[in-house]
């Protein structure tokens, strides 16, 4: 029922198409490759006559990224029927590739407590090379680095100390990557919003089936993403979290995609903003502390395809020119390459370092880059060799409450 939901909501806009080929001329994938015809030809006009018929494998090279839905002037939801095409073509004889990289919360749970043996695994050329070879995953495909500690092992370690919350609780939702390989950004987002007056509640989460989803296990992601609501449910306390790719699940993907219909989800993907969001609303409504340290550096910020997907323009950007003597270069490109997991395998790397070239070639310019997404940060400091981090780890040094950014 819940895919049914999904395909209706994006097939009612089919007709819509023009053919006017906008999605064509943007297409970051179709643009580097000839093995993908381009979101037109395997979207709206294919999806006319799927019906009973198998889907064209073709549909397999489209990396999701959003680009193509997000430029239709006539609405269309272009990547998601891609997205459902994509999950009918794979329906019963998944890969086990796919269903491996699926489990970001597994991962994490089976990698920290073997933080040091696993990051060398991941950086040993050999293993690397067994590992393509065996599973499909590219032996240069960024991977994420392992923690000695997750979230919220450390969360749960914290000294509670007492503090003033004149602004009241609201929940944080780290997901996988800032529970188990993002740690320090998800710290300093929660230190972050206790310093602006919040006293901050972590529920025991799980994944929100984004990875799932994207691969096409849409019963899974489905089941993921509804018990997952139910917990950062918290009477009706508002959700902030610094996962992009994860907000963008609750906020539209899950319903958008693969049709959930589950109040919890709504009601989570009502309540639910991005940190760098968040804090720009606050700005907008005067209620924001612009008592930062001056930071003098200049930086490039890359805005991830999730996050443009989400519709909230770049709230990074204008949170991190609030920060005397910090310099911000927006990069202007439409999608690093990474797309979640379709830059891990071994028949797409080359592409998503194509689509992701003229981005590495401005990060290598700078010294350091932000981004609002795990999987783009992970692309980019593998592909250009420049650090990146979360645009809040900035905002966590001006208002003086840890190290420099490098």
């Amino acid at each position: 029922m819940t895919e049914l939901v999904g395909h209706a909501f994006a097939r009612a806009s089919l007709d819509h198409c023009l053919k006017c080929t906008i999605c064509e001329t943007q297409c970051p994938v179709a643009a580097v490759t000839p093995l993908f015809p381009g979101p037109k030809y395997v979207g709206p006009q294919a999806e006319r006559f799927r019906a009973g018929l198998p889907v064209d494998r073709s549909v397999d090279y489209c990396s999701s990224c959003g680009t193509c839905t997000l430029v239709c002037p006539q609405g269309v939801k272009i990547a998601e029927l891609n997205s459902q095409a994509r999950a009918a073509m794979k329906a019963g004889h998944m890969p086990l590739r796919d269903r491996l990289i699926s489990q970001t919360t597994l991962m994490g749970t089976v990698m920290t407590p073997f933080a040091g043996l696993a990051n060398w695994a991941l950086d040993n050329r050999p293993i690397r090379t067994v590992v393509e070879h065996t599973f499909g995953i590219h032996r240069d495909a960024p991977m994420p680095p392992a923690q000695s500690q997750s979230f919220m092992g450390w969360w749960k370690r914290r000294p509670q100390v007492q503090r003033d919350a004149p602004r009241g609780q609201l929940v944080f939702f780290h997901g996988c990557a800032g529970g188990y390989f993002e740690v320090e950004t998800s710290k300093c987002a929660v230190e972050v919003l206790e310093f602006l007056g919040y006293q901050v509640i972590v529920p025991e989460q799980g994944c929100c089936g984004l990875a799932m989803q994207s691969n096409g296990l849409y019963r899974q992601a489905s089941a993921a993403v509804t018990k997952l609501a139910g917990k950062l449910l918290q009477g009706e306390l508002p959700i902030v979290s610094a996962s992009g790719s994860c907000t963008g699940m609750l906020k539209h993907e899950a319903r958008e995609i693969i049709g959930v219909d589950a109040a919890e989800v709504a009601e989570a993907g009502r309540r639910i903003r991005d940190i760098m969001q968040f804090l720009w609303d606050l700005h907008e409504a005067g209620e924001l502390s612009t008592a930062f340290a001056p930071i003098n550096k200049r930086l490039l910020y890359h805005a991830p395809c999730q996050l443009k997907s989400q519709g909230m323009g770049m709230p990074a950007l204008d949170v991190l020119r609030l920060i005397p003597g910090l310099e911000v270069d927006e990069s202007g490109v439409p999608c690093c390459g990474i797309a979640g997991t379709y830059g891990l395998k071994k028949e797409k790397y080359q592409i998503a370092q194509a689509v992701g070239k003229p981005l590495f070639d401005q990060a290598k310019t700078h010294d350091l880059v932000v981004c609002d997404t795990e999987t783009c940060r992970w692309q980019i400091r593998k592909s250009a060799g420049v650090r990146t981090e979360h645009p809040i780890m900035a905002v966590h040094q001006a208002y003086g409450l840890g190290q420099a950014i490098h």
